[in-house]
């Protein structure tokens, strides 16, 4: 009992270095991994982020986020260098509810577009972040 009473400083800077470190990692998990409809407006506003919507071309031509380019998950990794050629822009892969998006967000780094991310709730959390769609 002693040593903590001497060192409780140390103790102190030791548990809130853990928990600085812990952060990122609990707010990703909170908000399923992926952007917020917020944080992918942002993106594409200030970074001209492209939004890959990952959906099957009849979901698609049902609603997708305005400027959305459509590379179905079934053929991703063929269409995705022939829809997206610079590998630099951000990306924001979208889906209906973010499971295919997440599926496809592996691919694409693995094809070199590090900055690809996934927008959280898909569609669903666009829908009800009342932001607008676009139908084919």
């Amino acid at each position: 009992m002693q040593f903590f009473f001497d060192n409780w400083m140390l103790i102190s800077v030791a548990l809130a270095s853990g928990a600085m470190l812990l952060w990122p990692t609990l707010q990703g998990a909170a908000s399923g991994g992926g952007l917020t409809a917020a944080n992918a407006v942002q993106l594409i506003n200030r970074e001209r982020a492209m939004v890959v919507d990952v959906c099957e071309p009849g979901e698609f031509a049902a609603g997708h986020v305005g400027g959305a380019r459509n590379v179905p998950a079934s053929n991703f990794e063929q269409r995705l260098p022939e829809v997206v050629k610079n590998k630099t822009v951000p990306l924001i892969l979208v889906c209906a509810s973010g499971a295919r998006a997440h599926r496809a967000l592996g691919t694409a780094k693995k094809l070199g577009y590090e900055k690809a991310q996934v927008l959280a709730g898909g569609m669903k959390a666009w829908k009800e972040a009342n932001l607008p769609v676009e139908k084919n």
